[in-house]
């Protein structure tokens, strides 16, 4: 579950984090934690992150399409380790637009051991374009926002 801002304990911890714990299924053939397992972390931590941002936690309210996912893999990680992720939105937000970073830290370390990006588009689905991104999500986007340089992208 995404924790609490308050009590978030991890240096520069972002706004939203959960931990993964890193099942067997999700070994590749060198022993450690596959690249695609990622992406399935990084949609649940943009669900955890923008899901609130929309009232109620439907899924089916979701206003937004994913137009880019990108992964760098750091670091491998072993079976039964916990991965602590984290999302935050990154500057300059666009129009239209905006990219979240993600950042998996191996609990109780300080190894990144994956860092994420989405570009994330505002789509209007009944109309079937692209939106700009409403005021009220804009405002807090901007508050969360982080600098992608200090995150090495």
């Amino acid at each position: 579950m995404p924790s609490d801002p308050a009590t978030a304990t991890v240096p520069g911890a972002w706004r939203v984090q959960r931990r993964f714990y890193v099942p067997y299924h999700d070994l590749d053939v060198l022993n450690h934690l596959n690249h695609a397992a990622y992406f399935p972390y990084m949609e649940t931590l943009r669900c955890d992150y923008y899901l609130p941002l929309l009232g109620p936690l439907e899924p089916a309210n979701l206003d937004i399409i994913i137009a880019e996912a990108t992964c760098r893999y750091l670091a491998p990680v072993a079976y039964g380790a916990e991965l602590v992720g984290e999302v935050a939105p990154a500057r300059p937000l666009g129009t239209t637009s905006f990219s979240l970073l993600y950042r998996f830290t191996i609990a109780g370390t300080t190894t990144v051991a994956a860092r994420g990006r989405t570009v994330v588009v505002c789509y209007d689905y009944e109309r079937g374009t692209k939106k700009a991104i409403p005021a009220d999500r804009r405002a807090v986007l901007e508050r969360d926002a982080v600098d992608p340089a200090t995150e090495g992208w």
